[in-house]
């Protein structure tokens, strides 16, 4: 009770508790202080994974069907990778370039094993790798004489990286905003094999496709256009560059995208899964090819750190395990199956699209929400998913997904369909 100026008791009103924050809330807050305003992430914070699972600060279990983008290939404290990391910081974390490492040579060995490749040079990401193709396919023609060969052709919606050069390879004009001038010497296509017949031309250093798309939307090249591509690129004597940095390394449900069509590149960019959580690229390309690449023309601090190139070797001995691919492309084929009886019950999707576990459902324009909106339902159940714009829906769960984790997955998107057309 309290007195007024008058004399008289009035009732203090009543003050509504502030709800407590959780510690993602407390720790996603102390993160705006200090990083750039460049990305927007929940406000979740893993604190730990085991298997394709993880679990933020407060103990709540999600299934991980993001995989940190492709990245977490064998899923979270996995026990081949976690040995040989742990070796590994054991016995020397850095070399440089000026000295050699088992480990790269190693991981070169394997990837020139699998791949169509004999040479191989390690880099740090994705855009580091294509940065390096790019690089490579001119340097190439010019090396041979050919010095009006500088134009890279790129694809309509893709997308190559953030760097300078891979952003303006990327042909999606949003992510060249307020970032001109871009450097010269690029184009972009559609996937019309007319079209690209009549550009490809002696100017041309090389073409960089993705055989999945993944940012653009999960899209894949109409049937037979790489093979098509290749022959033209052979044909005008330019490069064919494949960027597998998300697609490759067994998501596709092969060893790599391009083996699924039968077509191999000149070039091939990685990154992604192949250090298993580890930041890891690289290019893959030819004895004819390689060369062009001499002492001084190239180079990377960090390329073929043994930490890195020890955790992609684990990644290597699981793919290599009998039978492992096959049952990536089983579970790609039962998650397909899965998404398109989704959509088929509940509608506001045109199609069910993509490659083994790099899966895409795209939304309708009259579905009466967007794919951040099947982000947050998901969430909200327990389940990670992504997007690839503001239409597609973006799946690309650990390799290591098994049939009680699909059925899991497909029943939280199941409910967060059904949840978000009951409001549309």
């Amino acid at each position: 009770m309290s007195e007024s100026v008058h004399g008289t008791s009035t009732s203090t009103p009543s003050l509504k508790a502030e709800p407590k924050k959780t510690a993602d809330q407390l720790w996603a807050e102390r993160a705006k202080q200090v990083f750039t305003p460049n990305y927007a992430p929940a406000e979740l914070v893993i604190d730990r994974g085991e298997g394709c699972y993880v679990w933020d600060l407060e103990g709540r279990r999600y299934l991980d069907l993001v995989a940190g983008i492709a990245v977490s290939a064998l899923g979270h404290h996995h026990p081949k990778l976690v040995a040989a990391i742990q070796a590994q910081a054991e016995k020397v974390l850095h070399t440089s370039n000026l000295y050699l490492n088992q480990p790269s040579i190693e991981l070169a060995e394997r990837l020139v094993r699998h791949s169509f490749g004999q040479r191989v040079f390690f880099c740090n990401s994705g855009a580091e790798a294509n940065e390096a193709a790019i690089k490579l396919a001119r340097r190439y023609a010019y090396t041979r004489g050919e010095t009006e060969r500088v134009k890279i052709y790129s694809f309509d919606k893709s997308f190559h990286g953030r760097t300078m050069g891979a952003l303006t390879a990327t042909a999606q004009p949003k992510y060249h905003e307020g970032f001109r001038p871009l450097p010269e010497g690029f184009g972009y296509l559609t996937m019309d094999l007319a079209a690209v017949e009549a550009a490809i031309d002696h100017h041309t250093a090389a073409v960089i496709i993705e055989p999945v798309q993944g940012e653009g939307g999960v899209r894949v090249p109409p049937p037979g256009f790489l093979a098509a591509l290749r022959k033209i690129c052979t044909a005008k004597g330019a490069l064919l560059i494949f960027d597998e940095v998300q697609i490759g390394l067994g998501r596709s449900g092969a060893m790599f995208g391009y083996q699924l069509e039968g077509v191999a590149p000149d070039i091939m960019s990685l990154a992604k899964g192949l250090g298993g959580g580890l930041p890891i690229g690289a290019i893959v390309t030819t004895d004819a090819i390689a060369p062009a690449l001499n002492v001084g023309s190239h180079g990377t601090t960090f390329g073929g750190n043994p930490m890195a190139c020890a955790a992609g070797l684990a990644v290597f001995d699981v793919l290599e395990s009998p039978g492992f691919l096959e049952r990536v492309r089983a579970t790609g084929l039962a998650f397909e199956a899965g998404l398109r009886a989704i959509a088929q019950t509940h509608g506001g999707v045109s199609e069910v699209r993509g490659r083994g576990l790099l899966l895409g459902m795209a939304l309708t324009k009259d579905a009466g929400f967007e794919a951040k909106d099947v982000v947050k339902a998901c969430r909200d159940l327990g389940v990670l998913v992504h997007v690839a714009g503001p239409d597609v829906v973006r799946l690309l769960p650990p390799l290591i997904l098994g049939p009680a984790e699909l059925a899991e997955g497909l029943s939280a998107i199941d409910r967060a369909f059904a949840g978000l057309r009951g409001r549309a």
